[in-house]
C-alpha cells in the first residue's frame, strides 16, 4: 500500500497532469497537497469503500471508548518513554549528570503514569489527563534529546499554529504528513477517519486518524526530526521567520524532509502483536486493520503498537 503526501515544493503532481492523478486514483494512491507552511489544502483520491457494518460498529464503540482509549494512551506514553530510554542508552555516557538525571526522572515518572493508565484510570477524561501529564514530562526534557550545538535549533516548548521556532516547525510539518498517512490508512480498511475515540468529534477533524498517529508520533516523527537536526542535515538557515513570528521550512528544507520521511518509512521493525517485520510506513495500515478486527469482534482488545 502506498500513501504519500507531497509538498508543493516537490511539484510531484502538477495541475496539467490529469493522467498522473487518474493513475494514482486507480491504484489507491492518495495525493495530499500542502501549502508552504505544511497546512492541508486538498486531497485527491479514488473511490473510498467504507464497510457500513464496520462503521456502525465504530460509531457504537465511540460512545463507550474506554478500552480503545486505554490502548492508544498506553502506546503513546510507552513510545515517548522509549525515545527517552533510547537516547540514554546511546548517548548517556556523553551527558553530564544533571542531563542524565533529568531524563531518568522523566522516564521513571512516565513509567508510573503508564502503570496508572493500565491499572487504575477508568474514565476517558482521566486517561486524557494522564496523556497530557506524560506529554508535559516528555516535552519538558525534549531539549536534552537535541545534540545540535546551534542555539537557533534548541527546544524551549511546544508551539503550533503557528510554530515559533525551527524545531517546532519541523515537528508540525512531520505531524501533518503522519496525519494524512493515518487518514489514508483508515479509509483503506473501511473506517471513518472522522470518528475517533481518544480525540473528540469536531467538524472537519479526522479524529480517528489523529488517534492512530498518537502511537507513531514519538518513534517516527519525533525521532526523524531529532535525527535531521542532530546529524546537521537541517540547519538554522533551512528555516525562515515570517512577519508575526511564525517559522517555516524553506523549499529546499521541505525537499530534504520529504526524502528523509519516505526513507524512514521503509525501515522495518518487528510488529509486537503480529510478530512479523513490517516497514514503518505500513504500521498505520496494520493498526487500522487490527482496530477493524477488534470492532468486528475478532480481537478482544485493540493491541497498541509498542516501539522498541
Amino acid at each position: 500500500m502506498k500513501r504519500r503526501g507531497k509538498s508543493p515544493a516537490r511539484q510531484a503532481v502538477r495541475a496539467e497532469s490529469p493522467a498522473l492523478i487518474g493513475a494514482c486514483a486507480e491504484r489507491g494512491i492518495t495525493i495530499v497537497l500542502l501549502d508552504r507552511a505544511g497546512r492541508f489544502q486538498a486531497r485527491v483520491e479514488g473511490p473510498v469503500s467504507g464497510n457500513v457494518l464496520l462503521r456502525r460498529a465504530q460509531y457504537r464503540l465511540s460512545d463507550a471508548p474506554e478500552d480503545v482509549v486505554r490502548s492508544l494512551v498506553m502506546g503513546k506514553i510507552a513510545n515517548q518513554r522509549a525515545v527517552i530510554r533510547r537516547t540514554l542508552r546511546d548517548y548517556g555516557t556523553e551527558m553530564d549528570e544533571a542531563m542524565r538525571s533529568a531524563l531518568d526522572a522523566a522516564s521513571d515518572r512516565m513509567a508510573m503514569i503508564l502503570r496508572r493508565v493500565q491499572l487504575s484510570d477508568r474514565s476517558v477524561d482521566l486517561m486524557r489527563g494522564s496523556e497530557g501529564e506524560a506529554a508535559t514530562l516528555y516535552f519538558g526534557v525534549f531539549d536534552r534529546l537535541v545534540r545540535s550545538p546551534d542555539p537557533e535549533l534548541r527546544w524551549t516548548a511546544r508551539s503550533r499554529r503557528p510554530p515559533l521556532d525551527p524545531l517546532n516547525a519541523l515537528l508540525s510539518f512531520l505531524y501533518t504528513l503522519l496525519t494524512h498517512d493515518c487518514r489514508s490508512a483508515c479509509e483503506a480498511v473501511g473506517l471513518d477517519p472522522a470518528v475517533g475515540f481518544l480525540h473528540r468529534d469536531r467538524p472537519g477533524r479526522p479524529s480517528l486518524a489523529l488517534d492512530l498517529m498518537e502511537e507513531l508520533r514519538a518513534p517516527l516523527a519525533d525521532r526523524l526530526a531529532l535525527s535531521l537536526v542532530n546529524r546537521r542535515q537541517l540547519r538554522a538557515a533551512d528555516f525562515r521567520r515570517m512577519d508575526g513570528g511564525a517559522v517555516l521550512l524553506t523549499d529546499e528544507a521541505r525537499r530534504t524532509v520529504l526524502t528523509a520521511w519516505q526513507e524512514r518509512k521503509k525501515e522495518e521493525r518487528l510488529h509486537p502483536f503480529l510478530q512479523e517485520k513490517a516497514p514503518f510506513g505500513l504500521v498505520p495500515y496494520l493498526q487500522g486493520q487490527l482496530l477493524s478486527r477488534h470492532l468486528r469482534g475478532d480481537l478482544d482488545a485493540y493491541p497498541p503498537w509498542f516501539w522498541s
